[in-house]
C-alpha cells in the first residue's frame, strides 16, 4: 500500500511529464478536471501525537488489512500551472502519444 498523497504526488509527476512532452507541439490539450477514485485503508496512529492515514488498498489486497477500515473515495483535482514568479496560475496543456492500456 501507498499514502494517498503518494499516489496524488505520482500523479502531479506524470501531468508535469505530459506537459513537457507537449512543450512547442503544433496540437496540445487543456487539462480538465481529474478524477481519482481509490479503495483506502483509514489507520489510526496510537500515541501522543496520533494521526489519521489513508492509504491507497490494491484490489487483491483488501483482506490482508482487516484492522483497518476500508473506504471508497473519489477525489476532483483542478491541475493549474503556477509560475515560479508569482504571477496567476494558468491552465495546464498536455500532450504525449497514446500509451498502450490507456483510457
Amino acid at each position: 500500500m501507498i499514502e494517498l498523497s503518494e499516489m496524488i504526488s505520482e500523479l502531479r509527476g506524470q501531468l508535469a511529464s505530459a506537459m513537457a512532452d507537449g512543450d512547442g507541439q503544433p496540437v496540445r490539450f487543456e487539462l480538465g478536471p481529474v478524477e481519482v477514485e481509490a479503495t483506502v485503508a483509514v489507520t489510526r496512529e496510537a500515541g501522543a501525537e496520533a494521526k489519521v492515514k489513508l492509504w491507497v488498498v490494491d484490489a487483491g489486497a483488501n483482506g490482508k488489512y482487516s484492522q483497518a477500515q476500508t473506504q471508497r473515495i473519489k477525489v476532483t483535482l483542478t491541475p493549474k500551472s503556477v509560475p515560479a514568479d508569482g504571477s496567476p496560475a494558468q491552465s495546464v496543456l498536455i500532450a504525449g502519444g497514446e500509451v498502450e492500456g490507456e483510457r
